[in-house]
């Protein structure tokens, strides 16, 4: 099987409530997603992708308004924080994403994984598969859910 992987970064904070360690505290990161698709090589002569399974600029643009722009320097709050969600409600204009799961890189890989999987799927149809996502809350922690 053939893969492409796209790497895109974003800046986010969380907090994971009921964790008995510093993680209960607010604090955030700098996340890394590497999303891997995998789909049939094009064979068009004369097309600007030929020889690609899809060009790179469209795996990042599809992943950035979709997820990426949507989290990026964003509060990502379990939507039964309701301590700090109802505090982020009073200040004006704070982007928050309110999550329905606590925001573990586990659970942010799965919801990036249903998110992206359905983007791809929507615009470029049964040509591509969302093969994997991979997601580093550190450079040394991080999750994967592949298809």
């Amino acid at each position: 099987m053939l893969t492409i992987t796209r790497k895109l970064e974003f800046d986010a904070g969380h907090r994971i409530p009921d964790h008995n360690s510093q993680c209960r505290n607010l604090h955030g990161h700098r996340y890394t997603l590497e999303i891997t698709l995998t789909g049939p090589v094009k064979e068009h002569d004369g097309q600007s992708d030929n020889g690609m399974i899809l060009d790179f600029s469209d795996v990042k643009s599809l992943a950035k308004e979709q997820l990426v722009d949507v989290w990026d320097h964003a509060f990502l709050v379990y939507e039964k924080d309701l301590m700090v969600k109802d505090f982020l409600a009073t200040l004006p204009g704070h982007k928050t994403v309110v999550l329905a799961h606590v925001p573990t890189v586990e659970n942010l890989a799965r919801i990036a994984f249903d998110l992206l999987r359905t983007a791809y799927h929507a615009r470029f149809g049964n040509a591509l598969t969302l093969h994997k996502i991979k997601l580093y809350e550190t450079p040394n922690c991080w999750a994967e859910i592949d298809g």
